[in-house]
């Protein structure tokens, strides 16, 4: 009995699909797993926690994301994803890199994920990652990197998001990611911070979100962030800052909340906010106001959330305008409610909102 051509196409099918899987099966790295899903053309390579000190040199050719995280590889060395073309994700977390050749991702074009988290990295090679074009997510966190160039980050034109917590930065140059022109998302938390350039972030006007959490900024600049003016989130948390006055916060004119928790800061100008009328959340608690214009923050006719419990408030005449604002705003009334008087001693450790104002007195 002659077959039909209908079964005579579904067997060839499935023999060109059991050759390409005995293909992929044969280049899979001897310590990984390779594993092909029925609705994507790639194989995925499972390489985690397998001890591996090197690089393997040899993956199915339609290696499509490669999972090497937790192993003691201590370097990258040329060429070493040239023979993957589908390559869409590589994830090399908590290994022992210390050194990255600088033809390490040549012909990488269609990576979008690369991460290197937890490793031992203290330098970026010139241009390493020039051939990832269509790279969204670099994640460089818990490594020892010193310094940013712009030239680390030439040809990453589609970066959308850039991850480098936890590294040992001191400064921020010039020009430090100016080749990243689709960047919406910068963290440079816990770092050891002391300085930023007037023009540092030249180049990110995509940018949405800055987080410099946790580092030694004593002062900002006036205009350091004029560059940055699609800006919706900042934190500066858990810094050094005495003052925050307006000319810090020029070119702001879109940002949504700000962060200034945990700092020293002990007055606000009654200007401070004017170039941030967007605003729709402020935190500054854990700082060391004694007092604030409550006027001011009325003026910010979209503020929804205001944070200003643990600071040591003085309750005279000199919050009457914050007791108003407490008592006639929309805003989060929970938080406002956690404002507790520190001086002078009639008042202490009373609820700033049950204050009257004729009971705040200045004493001469």
């Amino acid at each position: 009995m002659i077959p039909s051509l209908r079964n005579m196409k579904h067997f060839g099918g499935f023999v060109v699909l059991w050759l390409w899987m005995v293909e992929a099966l044969e280049n899979c790295p001897d310590a990984c797993k390779c594993i092909q899903k029925n609705n994507v053309e790639g194989t995925e390579v499972k390489c985690s926690k397998r001890g591996l000190r090197h690089f393997p040199v040899q993956f199915p050719l339609d290696s499509w994301i490669l999972k090497m995280g937790e192993n003691i590889i201590q370097e990258l060395p040329a060429n070493i994803l040239t023979s993957l073309p589908k390559l869409e994700s590589v994830n090399l977390e908590r290994n022992s890199i210390k050194s990255i050749h600088p033809q390490a991702f040549s012909g990488a074009s269609r990576l979008k994920l690369l991460n290197l988290n937890g490793n031992q990295i203290t330098n970026l090679p010139t241009k390493a990652f020039k051939d990832l074009l269509n790279l969204r997510f670099l994640m460089l966190g818990q490594n020892q990197i010193a310094s940013v160039k712009s030239d680390m980050f030439v040809g990453m034109r589609n970066l959308s998001d850039l991850d480098l917590p936890m590294n040992s930065l001191t400064t921020l140059p010039a020009n430090a990611f100016e080749p990243l022109v689709a960047l919406k998302v910068l963290d440079l938390a816990l770092n050891h911070i002391q300085k930023i350039s007037p023009k540092a972030f030249s180049g990110l006007e995509e940018l949405l979100f800055l987080n410099l959490d946790n580092n030694r900024l004593k002062n900002i600049q006036a205009g350091i962030f004029k560059t940055v003016n699609n800006l919706e989130m900042l934190v500066l948390d858990n810094n050094l800052l005495s003052t925050l006055r307006s000319s810090m916060l020029e070119g702001l004119s879109n940002l949504q909340e700000l962060y200034v928790r945990k700092n020293s800061i002990n007055s606000l100008p009654a200007d401070v906010f004017r170039h941030t009328p967007k605003l729709t959340q402020v935190a500054l608690s854990g700082n060391q106001l004694h007092t604030i214009d409550g006027n001011m923050l009325a003026s910010i006719h979209g503020l929804q959330r205001v944070y200003l419990h643990d600071n040591p408030w003085k309750c005279d005449c000199n919050i009457n305008s914050l007791v108003q604002y407490i008592d006639q705003t929309r805003a989060n009334r929970g938080s406002l409610e956690k404002l507790w008087c520190v001086s002078p001693e009639e008042h202490r450790g009373k609820p700033m909102h049950k204050l009257k104002s004729e009971g705040l007195l200045c004493h001469a």
